[in-house]
This record gives C-alpha cells, sequence and structure tokens, in this order.
C-alpha cells in the first residue's frame, strides 16, 4: 500500500510515484494528484522515481538505483511505464473513455495516447460494429474500438501490435494477450476476436518482425533466408521478450480507454505461444497474473532437432507410408482402447498401454506394407518413439512420440525438418542456406545448437519461482496425438519445474492432458474428439477465486457432434463409470501416475 504523499506539492504541480503496492508482489505506479485524487494503477518497473510535473512539464526526480539484466532493454520498458503513468496523470480525474458513445470515445483516443505515450511509434484506432468484422469464418458478437499501435525496441526493430476494446456493458475488466504461431510474424487476429467476444481487452503483437519480410513466415523446403534470424534481438523478441515489449503499452492504453486498470491480466498462447507463455513465467514473472500455455514449444531448439531426427529416421527403405501409420495406430487401439473402460477408438492415457510394435513384423520374407512393417521400418518406428539422442553422452534430447499418435507422423517425416530445423540451422548454426543436414552430428553440432540457437529462443528454467512468489497461476494443456510436440515433454519438464520450484504444486501449476487432442486443436486422425476446452474460464476461476481446476469441459468435436468430455488435471485420468459414453458426466477422475 502506499499513502498519499502530498507534502511539498507546489502550485500546479502533480507527481507519478513508482513502487510496489500490490500485496502479491505486482509492480504498478500510482499517480497522484495535489487535488488529492488519485488516477488508477497501472504496471511498472520496481525502480522508484518521482515525476513534476510543474506548469505541464514533467521533471524526473531521481532515478533508477539499479538496471536489472532480466529484460533485454529495463530503461526502455522503465520509460514506457513511465510515460503510461503520466498519461493517466494528464487525464481529468475518474476519466473514461469507453462510455456511452463508443465510436466517438474511439475516435479520440489517438491524440490523447499520442500526446502522452512518447515511447509508442505510433497508434490509429476505429471503431468497429457488430457483425462486422469477419475472421476465419466468425463474426465479433460485440462492438470494439481497435487499437493500432507500434512500440520501439533496441537497434531500430519493432513490435507492432493491436488491442482490441470491447464496448463498457460487455468489458469484463480483465486485460488478455495473446501470443503467436510457428516463426510468427503476423498477430493472432483469431485468438483475438475469440476473446474480445468474451469481454476481454485483447492485445497481440507480430512477435517482433514481420512475416513479409521473411518469406511470408514459410520457410519450407528450406534454403530461404529469413532476416530475422541473422538479427539478435528480433530472435530475442521472437519468444522470449516480444509480449512484454507490448504488454506495457496495451495495459496503458486500456487503462487510458476504461478510465481504470484492469483488475486482473491473463496471456494465453498454443505452441510458439505457449513457448512465449512459459518465458513469460521465466523472464517477466510480474506482468501477468494467470498464463494458459498449451502444447509448449519451449525447447524450440531441441523441438525443432526433433524433427530432424524423425526425418532421418524414415529415410530410403525406412520410409512409413500413410497405410503403415494407419495400421500401426488401429493395431494400438485395437490393443489399448479399452483401458479406460470404454470403447471410443481414443486412448484416454497412452503411459498405460503396453504394445509392441514388433507384434506387425512381416513374417517369412512378406513385404505387404499394408499388412505389415518391413525390420528396417521397425527400428524406424521404434527411433520415433524413443526421440533424439546425444551421440557421444547418449543422453536424451527431446521425447519421443507417444503411443496413438502413428497416424499423424506423416509431418515428421520431411515437411517439419524442412520448415523448422533447417531453417534454424541454416540461418543461425551454419550460416550457409545449402545446407542440407545430411552431415549433422548428433554430438558437436547439438551443442552448436544449444550455444547459437537455444540461449536465445528457449525457455526451459525449471526455477519458475518469482512467477509462483508473485501468485502467478500456470496452466498448460497438451494434446496426447499432438503431430508436432512430443507429447511427454510439458509432463517431464513440469515434473522438474515443481520439483526446484518447491511448494504444493497444484496451489500454481497445473498440466491437463488431452486424450486424443492435436497441436492447438483436434488431431485430424480423431475427428470424434472435443476440440475446445474452457481453458481461459478455469485459469479466472482460479486466479480470482482461487478455485483450483481438477478438470476441463472438452467440446465441438470436429464431426460435429455434441460429445463433451471430461479432461482430468495430470497425473489423473477419466474412468468411465457407466451412462452415455458421449457425456462428460459419466467420467471421474482416477490418478495415472507414470
Amino acid at each position: 500500500m502506499l499513502s498519499n504523499q502530498l507534502n511539498g506539492f507546489g502550485a500546479g504541480e502533480r507527481r507519478v510515484h513508482v513502487s510496489l503496492v500490490n500485496p502479491l508482489g505486482e509492480q504498478r505506479a500510482l499517480v497522484e494528484r495535489a487535488d488529492c485524487s488519485t488516477n488508477d494503477h497501472v504496471l511498472a518497473p520496481p525502480e522508484i522515481a518521482w515525476v513534476y510535473l510543474k506548469d505541464g512539464k514533467p521533471t524526473l526526480s531521481g532515478k533508477p538505483s539499479t538496471w536489472g539484466n532480466r529484460w533485454l532493454s529495463d530503461r526502455l520498458i522503465f520509460i514506457m511505464f513511465l510515460t503510461l503513468a503520466l498519461a493517466l496523470l494528464l487525464l481529468p480525474p475518474h476519466a473514461a473513455l469507453g462510455g456511452a458513445n463508443s465510436s466517438t470515445s474511439c475516435d479520440i483516443l489517438p491524440d490523447l495516447i499520442r500526446s502522452s505515450i512518447l515511447t509508442l511509434g505510433s497508434v490509429e484506432t476505429a471503431f468497429v460494429p457488430t457483425n462486422s468484422l469477419n475472421v476465419s469464418g466468425t463474426f465479433n458478437s460485440v462492438s470494439f474500438c481497435r487499437v493500432n499501435g507500434s512500440v520501439p525496441y533496441p537497434e531500430n526493430n519493432t513490435v507492432f501490435f493491436e488491442v482490441w476494446l470491447p464496448d463498457t456493458d460487455v468489458y469484463n475488466g480483465r486485460f488478455l494477450a495473446v501470443g503467436n504461431g510457428g516463426m510468427a510474424g503476423t498477430i493472432d487476429h483469431v485468438a483475438m476476436l475469440e476473446n474480445v467476444n468474451k469481454g476481454f481487452a485483447t492485445a497481440g503483437g507480430d512477435s517482433g518482425h514481420r512475416a513479409s519480410e521473411n518469406n511470408g513466415g514459410n520457410a519450407y523446403p528450406g534454403g530461404v533466408n529469413l532476416p530475422y534470424l541473422h538479427d539478435r534481438n528480433q530472435v530475442l523478441a521472437w519468444i522470449r521478450n516480444s509480449i512484454a515489449f507490448l504488454t506495457p503499452s496495451a495495459k496503458g492504453i486500456t487503462s487510458v480507454y476504461y478510465g481504470t486498470q484492469p483488475h486482473h491480466s491473463y496471456y494465453t498462447g498454443c505452441s510458439t505461444g505457449g513457448a512465449q507463455g512459459f518465458a513469460l513465467a521465466e523472464y517477466h514473472p510480474d506482468l501477468f497474473d494467470g498464463i494458459a500455455a498449451g502444447c509448449p514449444g519451449n525447447w524450440y531448439s531441441h523441438l525443432a532437432l526433433s524433427f530432424l531426427w524423425n526425418q532421418q529416421a524414415t529415410l530410403g527403405s525406412r520410409f512409413l507410408p500413410q497405410e503403415s501409420l494407419d495400421r500401426i495406430k488401429d493395431a494400438v487401439l485395437d490393443q489399448c482402447d479399452a483401458l479406460d473402460g470404454v470403447e471410443d477408438r481414443v486412448l484416454e492415457n497412452p503411459l498405460a498401454c503396453k504394445f509392441d510394435i514388433v507384434s506387425l513384423a512381416c513374417k517369412d520374407g512378406a513385404s505387404n506394407t499394408s499388412t505389415c512393417l518391413t525390420p528396417e521400418q521397425i527400428v524406424a518406428a521404434k527411433d520415433i518413439y524413443a526421440g533424439p539422442r546425444h551421440s557421444e553422452t547418449n543422453a536424451s534430447l527431446y521425447p519421443g512420440f507417444d503411443l496413438g499418435t502413428e497416424a499423424e507422423w506423416m509431418y515428421q517425416e520431411g515437411t517439419l525438418s524442412l520448415s523448422f530445423s533447417l531453417p534454424l540451422l541454416q540461418n543461425m548454426v551454419f550460416d550457409d542456406l545449402s545446407y542440407n543436414g545430411s552431415t549433422f552430428n548428433w554430438g558437436t553440432d547439438v551443442d552448436a545448437m544449444d550455444t547459437k540457437v537455444g540461449s536465445l529462443i528457449d525457455a526451459i528454467s525449471p526455477n519458475l519461482t518469482a512467477y509462483k512468489t508473485q501468485g502467478g497461476k500456470l496452466l498448460v494443456t497438451q494434446g496426447w496425438a499432438d503431430p508436432l510436440n512430443a507429447a511427454t515433454w510439458p509432463i517431464d519438464h513440469l515434473n522438474e519445474v515443481a520439483r526446484v520450484t518447491g511448494g504444493e504444486r497444484h496451489e500454481w501449476l497445473s498440466l491437463f492432458m488431452i486424450p486424443g487432442g492435436g497441436h492447438c486443436g483436434g488431431a485430424s486422425t480423431y475427428p470424434q474428439v472435443p476440440t475446445k476446452q474452457n481453458t481461459l474460464e478455469a485459469l479466472v476461476d482460479w486466479v480470482e477465486k482461487g478455485k483450483t481446476p481438477e478438470d476441463l469441459l472438452g467440446t465441438a468435436p470436429a464431426d460435429g457432434s455434441r460429445r463433451t468430455r471430461k479432461i482430468c488435471r495430470w497425473p489423473r485420468a477419466a474412468k468411465y463409470n457407466g451412462g452415455n459414453a458421449d457425456d462428460s458426466h459419466s467420467y471421474t477422475c482416477e490418478d495415472q501416475r507414470r
């Protein structure tokens, strides 16, 4: 708490005090006025400074005692916070733009922001009436003010971002940032629309580089020069810093528009966005009360190496055609489908299945791969199940794929390596666009990947004490049939996080494994599996009501059915108790430890 210290104010003088005020440790700036009114707080770094406005001119008294090395540019972000505080200071007491006439409020917002938030490179707004914006077949069910802005970051770089501010009658008082996917370079408007329709003030950015300047964000089939991978600051922004760069400005804009700060702040992202979520918890733990990270690629460098491993494992006579992949999956389901008490052609917990791939080996020299597997194909499948290993230490470099994922492996046999592994190796490790990976050394070249790539893009520290201590909640989801990310990666990583960070993990950390779930949605070979979960709603209840999520509700299968499914917090899994097998209420959660 901060007292309202007004002693020593001169005529026409106001000041901003940047200090810790939140009992959870969130860092805020308190804007105080000589007329004894106080604007709401905005996010600020832990340094203490006083800003005096004398005849409208700001003067900084004192300076931060130290500049930490946690953020890429502490000075830049400190200035962002400071100018945002000034923006609120210059507002009339308790002023709110998001009032009765939302269109007019949206129109006048840029002038206030431009004159007050000098760290913004640009800002424009447009009012979006209800049902006037179509994003991938979905319309906006609420009207909102669409803000386009930019924030500079080191070496003449820029993060372009948007904030979508729903009308005050539907605004739920919460700020939400959404992440990116793949190599990013664009704003995820699909996620923004989904969440502004729920009433969140929603922000998203382009990750600090433009897809349009990087081959449209598509590196397939390799041999493509990607300029952002040659700019250290853009690489750091991509996963680690871009959300942190845009969030202070986006929160400030939100506070200006509604006349009060959001009462809670959340982040949601999947894949690369899941990696960004872990980076926020590790490097920027004070920004968000709750983080939802789906299918997290936070060991991004080694995820890319797993693509290369699987591609090499299936070369030549070891190649597994789709008919062979389907045959393996069917054999797995035939043996293990009923382990959860219901036969629905989905594995509830693949780790409970004890299937031996050798049972599909061709007999007596047969080689019809539609019904059996050759010895070379058996070896290939075992390599994919096992995952890559360091050739010198034999250490696991990334988990292998689990039973029940086989029909999704075609991506692993070339596409993913050409789209992700080679671009990183060509642009960042070997600086050679002709490099094709065939000579990759699974010892020394792995070490080079760690040094040149992993040190900049991975977020794998098991010590998330800072995020836990400030009261943050981390909710992770992962599909068991994810065709990109090995499903046991978040299981293993979060076990290590819980061990190192300490305390009761379910107070702040939860993992939900989705049976038959794909990568950030449904798996194409499991159309009967619900594709959506109430993840964000569960996170909000956890943060604001202290309601620890025990299970999520899965809805909206791709096959159009109304099937719902109970998704249990790991290490529990759903067990069928009788009744309608397509109703989540027919299941209970039971412990399924590895």
